[in-house]
């Protein structure tokens, strides 16, 4: 992972919004991510790679009060904006974590969230031998990635304004075709579940944010990428229609 990419929340938040606007289900991401955790009324959970807390800062009211959170990122900036948000509420604690050096006992935790994280972590197999040595002996692993298909249409603008950047750009390591396999030798019963959900953008300025973000087009070349945009959008009746692939592992800690 880039330490400057993630150095602010600047960058998440252009990718956030982007999603936030013109995703076509109505019920957002980080509403969905927690209707999938199923947890004991008390429980002790660590999100590592948990950013901002966005996945918190919508939910809380939902939250059990037995429940205790460990937000942790390698970000202090992240980190940073996660404490603002959350640090008045006594069931969060936060922790500036590398995920392949976790620096707490084990089997301490009923559940570790990695929400869309585990992609960017450099020694994998480390850090799922610590996930797995943190979690109690019933404990879960919820692992959020993308697919393949996840934002074709996308990665075809970007290549078609910048034809020498790669079509795998947003190349992802960790994902749904092959994070059962990655997840079998530590953890046992791995199940996935898909978010259904695609993007309908009908605006430039959002999508050149977005476009931005990922660093892979300068951004002296804004005004350019605006025009190319626009005319794209122009192309397809003002709605471009986005596919998204997105989906969760969910796994128990081998006996």
């Amino acid at each position: 992972m880039s330490e400057q990419q993630y150095a602010t929340s600047a960058n998440l938040q252009a990718r956030i919004a982007l999603h936030e606007r013109f995703s076509t289900n109505p019920q957002s991401w980080p509403s969905w991510m927690f209707d999938q955790l199923d947890l004991p009324p008390t429980s002790q959970i660590l999100e590592i790679g948990g950013g901002t807390g966005a996945l918190w800062r919508e939910n809380v009211a939902r939250m059990p009060t037995g429940w205790q959170i460990t937000l942790s990122d390698l970000s202090a900036g992240m980190l940073a904006q996660a404490k603002a948000a959350l640090s008045d509420d006594p069931r969060f604690r936060f922790e500036q974590i590398d995920a392949q050096s976790i620096p707490f006992a084990a089997e301490a935790f009923d559940a570790v969230i990695a929400n869309h994280m585990l992609y960017h972590v450099p020694d994998r197999p480390r850090a799922l031998r610590e996930i797995r040595r943190m979690l109690k002996p019933n404990g879960r692993l919820y692992a959020a990635t993308n697919g393949n298909d996840h934002l074709r249409e996308l990665k075809m603008l970007v290549q078609t304004f910048t034809p020498d950047t790669e079509i795998d750009f947003f190349f992802t390591p960790f994902k749904l075709e092959n994070g059962l396999g990655q997840l079998a030798p530590y953890f046992a019963n791995v199940t996935m579940r898909r978010f259904d959900c695609d993007l309908l953008v009908t605006e430039t300025a959002p999508l050149v944010d977005y476009i931005l973000s990922t660093e892979r087009i300068a951004p002296e070349r804004r005004d350019e990428l605006t025009a190319f945009i626009t005319d794209a959008l122009g192309q397809h009746n003002g709605a471009l229609h986005i596919h998204k692939a997105s989906g969760l592992f969910i796994a128990n800690r081998q006996p």
